[in-house]
């Protein structure tokens, strides 16, 4: 079978390996001259950045992905567990660290926040469970077909559907859990990781909390980057075809089957197309689907600003992840969500992948990620948003850390939702598709095939099961399964 696969971001390499595994003839058209979609890196003035996410949790996938390709994990792919998952500064004053010993770091909350130890043990447990409850409904599998709730596992789950919290928005469960406001903000946090709100997301959301806490946070030997250049190679060593600088711009459709796609005026014929492109794009743009209306009526998720900066000192307060909270974190999401701006106050990512990987710096300097939630752009000022962002983040900074940042910033590269969707074609540039601010839009992402149109199947973030790499990896693992099913 000839197998056209649209995007080389992880969802699209792990289904082109997958494919390729089976004997198919794969594929894959990618717009950017490199592979990885939102997951890239760059190199200014010695400093190396990764460009997106920058967690890596559930390595397992990564190595069922291979054993599926009939391959072992290569020695050059090595990845350490961190012994601090993050560490939290709080306008307060007040610091914590999220130690990934839990016992650690219950201590740590008791010690800094009063809380009671055995909130903390039983948060995991029950984030434990949603995962146990969840996996086979949500993750691994269709929602979208029929025999896939017929099986024993599945009906299991089920029958406890009622646990997983859905009732419930993250914010009113975290704060049934933890007394301390500080904690609540911790793992509301959470939502973050798939750009929603935690006053309207639902607490099942909290599961994210288990692939953190009770699985681990990792990061690659050789940076984020690393796991798309073997995946990569995987689809190489596979016989996967790459076509860069290919912006697909139609996908050919007749008797409401997918029979090829299209590169400019050039067409390709193949018995199955893959999408890993944002599923607004594809609606509105390679299909004039009728489901576009609806799309135009989802709300995306949020998207970010990024500041990646040189940093000529190191400042070892700060660990590899580290949160500047803001003071008022739901004004904060309403800004975002319903004002369409970014707080003056604005929660404050840095990522200093140079604390582990020394070649990513200079000597004795630092490479920072420095990222803040934002509004997908429709239409707003970016340029006197940047700017009035940067110096609130600046002043963050400097209060934070007792520095005067500006001062030690030797270069600097900004990412913004206008640049995001020019390099990813997402939707105003969201991060993750469609945000899961109410229970139906947490569940009922895209499914990963279209009913109406035969041979055509997606994956990627912007669909079922959801974004971050471990869902990305998931998404290929569906349809996988899917794809060659009656």
């Amino acid at each position: 079978m000839r197998v056209g696969v649209i995007g080389s971001g992880i969802g699209g390499l792990a289904i082109a390996c997958r494919m390729a595994s089976k004997g198919h003839e794969v594929t894959v058209f990618e717009k950017n001259a490199t592979p990885g979609g939102k997951i890239g890196e760059f190199t200014l003035k010695g400093y190396r950045f990764d460009t997106g996410p920058s967690l890596f949790t559930m390595p397992e996938l990564v190595r069922e992905l291979y054993a599926a390709a009939g391959e072992s994990v290569p020695s050059t792919f090595t990845y350490t567990k961190l012994d601090v998952h993050c560490k939290y500064f709080y306008n307060s004053g007040e610091q914590l660290v999220a130690w990934s010993d839990q016992q650690k770091f219950a201590e740590e909350c008791a010690q800094k926040f009063g809380e009671d130890p055995a909130n903390i043990f039983e948060y995991f447990k029950r984030a434990s469970l949603i995962y146990k409850i969840t996996a086979d409904i949500f993750l691994f599998n269709s929602l979208h077909k029929v025999k896939n709730f017929l099986k024993l596992s599945v009906l299991k789950s089920l029958l406890q559907v009622h646990k997983i919290r859905f009732y419930k928005t993250m914010n009113a469960e975290n704060r049934n859990n933890f007394k301390s406001p500080l904690l609540v903000q911790l793992f509301n946090r959470y939502a973050t990781y798939n750009g929603s709100d935690p006053y309207k997301a639902p607490a099942t959301l909290n599961v994210i909390a288990h692939l953190e806490n009770n699985i681990g946070t990792y990061l690659p030997d050789q940076g984020i980057y690393s796991i798309v250049q073997h995946i990569y190679e995987l689809a190489l060593k596979k016989g996967v075809r790459f076509e860069f600088n290919s912006l697909v711009t139609s996908i050919d459709i007749k008797n409401k089957k997918a029979v090829g796609l299209s590169v400019g005026d050039t067409k390709f014929a193949f018995d199955s197309i893959v999408s890993d492109s944002d599923i607004n794009y594809v609606m509105a743009n390679l299909m004039k689907h009728p489901l576009k209306k609806r799309f135009d009526r989802l709300e995306p998720s949020s998207s970010a600003l990024v500041f990646y900066w040189g940093i000529k000192k190191e400042f070892p307060e700060l660990d590899v992840h580290n949160i500047l909270f803001s003071g008022d974190y739901k004004r904060e999401f309403t800004n975002l969500f319903e004002e369409k701006i970014i707080d003056n106050d604005p929660t404050v990512y840095i990522f200093v992948s140079s604390k582990m990987i020394k070649s990513d710096a200079p000597k004795n300097c630092e490479n920072w990620f420095v990222m803040v939630n934002a509004p997908t752009n429709s239409e707003e000022n970016w340029e006197e948003l940047i700017r009035t962002t940067r110096q609130n983040i600046v002043d963050k900074i400097n209060k934070s850390l007792k520095t005067k940042i500006e001062d030690h910033i030797e270069c600097e590269k900004i990412a913004s939702p206008i640049t995001i969707a020019q390099d990813t074609l997402s939707k105003g540039g969201a991060l993750y598709g469609n945000s899961s601010n109410s229970i139906f839009s947490a569940f009922l992402r895209h499914p990963n095939f279209i009913k109406s149109t035969k041979n055509l199947y997606f994956v990627g973030g912007s669909v079922h099961p959801g974004g971050g790499m471990p869902l990305c990896l998931a998404s290929a693992k569906i349809v996988d399964n899917e794809i060659l099913a009656p």
